[in-house]
């Protein structure tokens, strides 16, 4: 089958689609990617996004609008994607597409007086992805997982699983968007031998400030020219590194909810009232990035696990100021971009939605659950059928 995996992440920085050729069933699947396509959002879209990602005051009436805008805004990145490629829609058999969170609680909280459970949320309208484009559309992938006891994240790791394990290296597949995340896959592990977490914070901070110091001008750290340009504030340093979810054991996932808004203007705050600049708030967030995975592998990877190599992808992956940070962190651990098992860094996630949603469409559970912490596997994905053109 080819397949169109699409994706938006918690940066909400715009559309990924990847095109892969799959076949086989594990452990004998095959899957290659065959195309990268990324679209930016417009800026009103985004805006949209991020105020109630962010928890600001909404209406049911604009989470519906914006449910059936992003299905619009996903359909047409699917359909200029195949365009650029030169590829027919009617060639792909299926697409994979994750939503666009707007909220995700992993843990139970109170609500209406009880105790609730957890609940997650991802927006995107796949009835609109498959009527626009005629394919099936296979999307919602979070639910199942929470219904079935699990967290709902992090569920690429099934997918690192199938790509990434040896019978003899162990490997840890980073994902530093929004949010890092990683999955760690012993060398000739069973699929319940691997384990996977968020870590905190990827970009999503270090986006933030740049955007609040560049009057929204610049959305991200290029290059981290800005960070570079700036000192590690040691005394603010120390102050995040206690974050408490730093702390909590796996399984865990972090979001905006944690690391959105808020936890942003209090960092804006703080360097208010030490006359700290733009730069080094900015530096000393991303330093806060690489100390934070670096931490998640000293508290709950290396006393479980041995690895010899680090796999990381997403847009953290191009900024050289988190990878030389990780490289200083983690001694021993040679660190590999993604692309060098010919997966663009950029296209990882796109890619693994790819893949989750051949398998449900297979009827094949799709989460690892000792990395979701789900009671047992569960088939993640709701499936809506195209209009063939």
């Amino acid at each position: 089958m080819r397949v169109l995996g699409i994706m938006s992440g918690t940066s909400a920085d715009g559309i990924d689609v990847a095109l892969a050729g799959i076949s086989g069933a594990p452990p004998e699947i095959s899957a290659r990617i065959e195309g990268h396509y990324h679209v930016d959002f417009p800026k009103r879209v985004r805006e949209a996004i991020l105020r109630l990602a962010n928890g600001m005051p909404t209406i049911a009436a604009e989470i519906s609008s914006l449910n059936f805008l992003l299905g619009e805004e996903f359909a047409s990145a699917a359909i200029a994607a195949c365009k650029h490629w030169g590829v027919p829609l009617n060639a792909i058999s299926l697409i994979g597409s994750h939503g666009q969170t707007i909220y995700h609680q992993g843990n139970p909280t109170r609500f209406l007086g009880a105790r609730r459970p957890p609940s997650t949320l991802q927006i995107g309208e796949p009835s609109v992805i498959a009527e626009r484009t005629g394919i099936p559309t296979m999307a919602d992938f979070r639910p199942a997982d929470v219904a079935a006891g699990g967290q709902g994240a992090p569920l690429v790791p099934f997918v690192d699983y199938l790509l990434y394990r040896d019978a003899q290296r162990g490997r840890v597949a980073l994902n530093i968007g929004g949010i890092a995340n990683l999955t760690v896959i012993p060398g000739g592990a069973a699929p319940e031998n691997v384990f996977a977490f968020d870590t905190g914070p990827g970009n999503m901070v270090i986006d933030a400030l740049v955007e609040q110091a560049t009057n929204g001008r610049a959305r991200y750290d290029r290059d981290a020219r800005m960070a570079l340009g700036g000192r590690t504030i040691p005394e603010l340093l120390a102050r995040m590194m206690r974050e408490p979810y730093l702390r909590k054991r796996p399984p865990k996932t972090a979001g905006r909810e944690q690391f959105g808004r808020q936890y942003t203007e209090k960092l804006i705050e703080w360097g208010r009232k030490h006359h700290a600049g733009p730069a080094d708030l900015v530096r000393t967030a991303t330093v806060f990035t690489a100390f934070s995975i670096a931490d998640a592998f000293r508290r709950f990877i290396l006393p479980r696990a041995s690895v010899d190599e680090l796999i990381v992808a997403g847009g953290g992956a191009s900024n050289p100021l988190i990878v030389a940070q990780l490289a200083a962190g983690l001694p021993g651990i040679e660190i590999v971009p993604s692309s060098r098992f010919s997966i663009p860094t950029e296209a990882k996630e796109a890619f693994a939605f790819a893949l989750l949603a051949y398998e449900a469409y297979h009827g094949r559970p799709n989460n690892l659950p000792s990395a979701t912490g789900a009671k047992h596997p569960a088939v993640l994905g709701k499936l809506v059928h195209g209009q063939k053109r």
